[in-house]
């Protein structure tokens, strides 16, 4: 049976199985900065308006997924009318690069310099060492960010343990600085141009 439209990944079933593992590492080397793959590879496959999709749809998903830290069983229940073969393809990329897609995600949450953030929500939940025994593991962190980027709401998803968390403040706190001290580097030099008889010019053009 063919998945229906608005089924999660529904236009990835038009794709061959044996292509589907290598298009989805490509589309996660895309989310982790690299070369996102190339329309020209699969015309065949989609005309050039459902290959927009398709890169949207599989990005969107796979950051979701992450970002909420779904089991697998949450993650199958999604994709339970693709086909057996693009189904393992897909927790087996999940499986292999789950850690890569998460640190892209923290990345993205500290390279929003030029955004706006709009709300933001959070929760605390723990983690346990199996269904049966609620033995306490560790602490887990639920945070969702709406960014304004312009014009356009963004929505941002990641779970995250304590020491990753960690790693997130101090990398916020270190962009907050360096935009900070461009800031403060950037009024002294427009003082620089509009009072040129400054007698300390000079110094102030220095590195500091």
């Amino acid at each position: 049976m063919e998945p229906e439209e608005g089924v999660p990944l529904w236009r990835l079933q038009k794709l061959p199985a044996e292509l589907g593992l290598q298009l989805l590492h490509k589309i996660i080397d895309g989310i982790c900065g690299r070369t996102y793959p190339l329309y020209q590879d699969y015309h065949s496959v989609w005309d050039s308006t459902e290959w927009m999709h398709v890169l949207e749809d599989i990005t969107n998903f796979f950051k979701a997924v992450v970002g909420k830290n779904l089991s697998d069983e949450e993650i199958s229940q999604q994709l339970d009318q693709l086909n057996s073969s693009h189904q393992e393809a897909i927790m087996k990329c999940l499986k292999s690069r789950k850690d890569e897609i998460k640190q892209a995600l923290l990345e993205e949450i500290v390279d929003i310099s030029s955004s706006q953030l709009q709300d933001f929500d959070w929760q605390l939940k723990l983690a346990l060492s199996s269904d049966k025994i609620a033995t306490l593991q560790m602490p887990l962190l639920n945070l969702h960010l709406d960014v304004k980027e312009n014009g356009e709401v963004k929505p941002y998803s990641v779970e995250m343990s304590k020491e990753e968390l960690q790693n997130l403040i101090n990398s916020l706190e270190a962009a907050n600085k360096e935009r900070k001290c461009r800031y403060e580097n950037g009024f002294l030099c427009q003082l620089v141009q509009k009072d040129t008889s400054f007698s300390h010019t000079e110094f102030l053009l220095k590195p500091w």
